[in-house]
C-alpha cells in the first residue's frame, strides 16, 4: 500500500513523520516486544531530531539500525552513525548501546558479514529480517539507501547487507540493506523536503522510472511519501 502525504511546509512534514513513528512505535511495543528502526542518513537525521522529542514512548525498547553506512571513523564528517550521535543523543533518552553500528575498523566486505551476525541478534537468522520502519532517504539520482542506478547490488535476493566499493556518491565504501530486506519491513517511510528533490519524486511517483527508489515496494507492509509543496511541485495533483 502506497500513500502520498504532501504537506504546505517541512515542519508539517516533521510532525506527520511523528505522528507515523509514535503508531509505529505503540503497535510493536503492544506487543511486548522491541521496536526496530532503520536509520538514513542526509536530511532525516535532522527530520528526525525534530520530530523525535514530541513522542511518548518506552525509549529503551528502541533499537536503531543504519539502512546504509560509510566505511569511516565515527568521528568523520561522513559517519552516519556520528550524526546522530551527536545530534540525537541527549535530545530523547537512548543510550549508544540502542545503536546497532558497523566496525569501522574492517573492509566494506568484512563489515557486511559483521553487520549481519550484529542483525542476527534481533531477527530470527533462518529468514529475511522484518523491521517496524525503514526511514529511507533520496538522493537526486534516485538511489536509496547504497543502491545506485544500475548498480549489481540491485539484483542482489539473499543476502540481508552488502558491501560496496566503487559507490558513484563518495566515500566509495560502504554497506548497504539489500531490496528483499527493505521490502519485507512493515513501513518504509521516505521522508522528502525541499525543491532539490522534486524532479527525481515527478521521475519516480509520476513517471514510474525504475530507479533504486522506485523498487522499493514493500511486499506486506505499508509505503508512504512524506512530501512538502517544494518537493512535490512537479506532481500533477489535480
Amino acid at each position: 500500500m502506497e500513500k502520498i502525504l504532501i504537506q504546505p511546509r517541512d515542519g508539517l512534514v516533521v510532525s506527520c513523520l511523528s505522528n507515523l513513528l509514535q503508531t509505529s512505535a505503540d503497535e510493536a511495543l503492544a506487543g511486548g516486544d522491541t521496536f526496530k528502526v532503520g536509520l538514513s542518513g542526509g536530511s532525516m537525521v535532522q527530520l528526525l531530531a525534530q520530530s523525535l522529542p514530541d513522542i511518548t514512548t518506552d525509549w529503551s525498547k528502541w533499537y536503531f539500525f543504519f539502512c546504509d553506512e560509510r566505511i569511516v571513523p565515527f568521528d568523520s564528517n561522513d559517519s552516519t552513525y556520528g550524526e546522530y550521535k551527536a545530534k540525537l543523543i541527549g535530545k530523547i533518552p537512548v543510550t549508544e548501546d540502542q545503536f546497532i553500528k558497523i566496525d569501522p575498523d574492517l573492509s566494506a566486505e568484512e563489515a557486511a558479514k559483521d553487520y549481519i551476525k550484529k542483525m542476527s541478534v534481533f531477527f530470527p537468522p533462518d529468514r529475511v529480517p522484518c523491521f517496524d520502519v525503514l526511514l529511507l532517504g533520496l538522493g537526486p539520482d534516485g538511489h536509496t539507501c547504497s543502491l545506485f542506478p544500475n548498480h549489481k547490488l540491485l539484483n542482489e535476493t539473499s543476502l540481508w547487507v552488502c558491501p560496496i566499493n566503487d559507490s558513484p556518491k563518495p566515500p566509495p565504501c560502504r554497506i548497504t540493506l539489500t531490496l528483499p530486506v527493505i521490502n519485507n519491513a512493515k513501513k518504509c517511510i521516505f521522508a522528502v523536503i525541499g525543491s532539490s528533490k522534486a524532479d527525481v519524486v515527478k521521475k519516480i511517483l509520476q513517471d514510474k522510472e525504475s530507479l533504486p527508489a522506485a523498487r522499493v515496494q514493500p511486499q506486506n507492509g505499508e509505503l508512504y511519501w512524506l512530501l512538502d509543496e517544494d518537493a512535490a511541485k512537479f506532481l500533477n495533483t489535480a
